[in-house]
């Protein structure tokens, strides 16, 4: 069988959700699976790591698809083109995009339907061409893979979509860390807050993930508190963002908010398992990979109770209204002053954690993509 895979995410040192969720999977399915070829189709020049096995061959074909523009020349001319000159049997976009001119089966993945629910998070046009686009993909697609079972029943809720043409295919933790030893988290500590304790944000820095109000409850957290304690943003802005400058610009506490900017993962590995706790109260999200990256490390977690947020930490985490900057600062507060709390929710994320593999994933996914060929 050959099977068309968009690859177009798969950007050196430059991975981020859905291009992890393209290198983890398709590192191990193209492996397992030597009796196929899989052709990986990008738009710019690639790097030779993310040829993964001899079974794979990679085709590059511009324009670079980063603009709604681009996206519909890219998808609706270059792939079709792609599908009938390598006589392709099976396409599969991880991205949320499809072909609607593609003559073959598809499988497509679908992330999360944040584009629908809050639109003004999105570019002006991004948004536009989502919201007319999607709703086509997702029409035309043979099968869906969805990143949690609140997408899944969100995708069957707001399109109508049997429920037999949609598979859950979790997401598994990004970077690759261990659990690191009191000595071990001091040199950590050091290194970027002169030796003191550490709340966590991971992700890029955007008003979907809620990074203002963040910035507010630690500034409530370290006023009330008086303690040395600092906060950590490791990621870097999607865009420039006046509520969050607006946000950091009335901070009191300046001085114990660091902006680390992207880091390589192993980097990020040691720093998030060096933290006092991650605070993840995103506004939207179909998954939410820190939350297992940091149950897997040993870190406690602060969540939001919307979306999928319940459904992947379960009881492994402390959960907030995430527009209540007041619960967000309270919940800081519990977790920085209960040891036995920490404790109690570190052992429960590891166990919820063992729950998320990259391996049962790609099974998964292999899953769908044998039901559409044997439909």
């Amino acid at each position: 069988m050959n099977i068309l895979i968009n690859t177009r995410l798969l950007l050196s040192d430059k991975l981020e959700g859905i291009g992890w969720f393209t290198h983890e999977l398709l590192s191990r399915i193209v492996k397992i699976h030597p009796e196929h070829t899989f052709y990986f189709l990008f738009d710019r020049n690639y790097d030779k790591k993310f040829i993964y096995s001899e079974n794979v061959i990679p085709l590059v074909y511009g324009p670079p698809a980063r603009h709604p523009f681009l996206y519909l020349l890219w998808f609706e001319f270059v792939i079709p083109k792609v599908i009938k000159r390598y006589k392709i049997d099976l396409f599969f976009s991880p991205d949320h995009f499809l072909s609607l001119r593609a003559k073959v089966p598809s499988l497509l993945a679908i992330h999360d339907l944040n584009f629908i629910h809050n639109p003004e998070n999105l570019p002006f046009f991004e948004a536009l061409y989502y919201k007319y686009f999607v709703p086509k993909y997702i029409k035309k697609a043979n099968g869906l893979v969805c990143v949690s079972e609140y997408t899944k029943n969100d995708v069957i809720n707001n399109f109508n979509v049997d429920s037999k043409k949609i598979d859950v295919v979790y997401n598994a933790p990004n970077i690759k860390g261990k659990i690191l030893t009191e000595a071990e988290k001091n040199e950590v500590r050091k290194k970027y807050t002169g030796g003191f304790p550490f709340f966590i944000y991971l992700g890029s820095l955007h008003r979907r993930k809620n990074t203002d109000r963040i910035l507010k409850a630690f500034d409530l957290f370290a006023e009330e508190t008086k303690g040395a304690v600092y906060m950590l943003f490791v990621g870097k802005p999607m865009w420039k963002d006046k509520i969050i400058d607006e946000a950091y610009n009335k901070l009191k506490h300046k001085d114990k908010v660091i902006f680390t900017g992207y880091l390589k993962s192993d980097e990020v590995a040691k720093i998030l398992a060096s933290s006092l706790a991650l605070v993840f109260v995103s506004l939207f999200e179909g998954f939410g990979v820190p939350l297992v990256e940091a149950m897997s490390l040993g870190i406690p977690v602060i969540t939001s109770n919307v979306t999928a947020m319940p459904e992947i930490a379960k009881d492994a985490a402390i959960f907030v209204n995430p527009k209540s900057v007041e619960e967000i600062k309270n919940a800081m507060i519990v977790l920085y002053k209960d040891e036995n709390l920490r404790n109690s929710l570190i052992q429960k994320g590891l166990q919820r954690s063992l729950e998320f593999s990259w391996d049962l994933s790609a099974e998964k996914l292999w899953e769908a993509i044998v039901k559409i060929m044997k439909n």
